[in-house]
């Protein structure tokens, strides 16, 4: 049983795309960022990945400056590089030719031995009919606690 701590979601992702397939990636950090990452000074909004030589990278992804580091702490916004076999590599790459689909980055925890993982999401964008639909599931789920408080 693994137990993972939940540093920070992108709860505008689920919103604005449907979720295809998700993935488990490592993250190559500097030591400052691990410490604001266990610090939870992290923001996933508008994080996305791409890929650049072969390789899968993150961007936009916000790690805060660590307070106590020296003259040497990390760039906020710099892309980092995310850690996959390359059979999942070469795969999500077949799937990002098709139109439409793109990576998002949906979740970031600590690991049991202690690394910081990413989660990312093959997702297509909803239209919006389909985000009026989302609305109204969240609405009714709202009100069905509700009345399951009453009783």
């Amino acid at each position: 049983m693994s137990q993972r701590e939940t540093i920070a979601k992108n709860k505008r992702a689920s919103f604005e795309y449907a979720f295809i397939d998700t993935y488990v990636a490592g993250i190559q950090l500097t030591g400052s960022e691990i410490k604001s990452v266990r610090q939870k000074q992290v923001d996933l909004a508008g994080a996305h990945c791409f890929f650049k030589n072969g390789e899968l990278w993150v961007k936009n992804m916000h790690i805060a400056p660590y307070t106590e580091a020296s003259y040497n702490n990390h760039e906020p916004k710099r892309d980092r590089k995310l850690l996959l076999q390359k059979r999942e590599i070469r795969k999500l790459e077949g799937k990002l030719k098709d139109q439409g689909i793109t990576l998002i980055a949906t979740k970031l925890f600590i690991s049991d031995k202690g690394y910081a993982k990413l989660e990312i999401a093959l997702a297509k964008g909803k239209k919006l009919y389909d985000k009026r639909e989302s609305i109204k599931e969240r609405d009714v789920k709202k009100q069905m606690d509700r009345r399951m408080k009453d009783f």
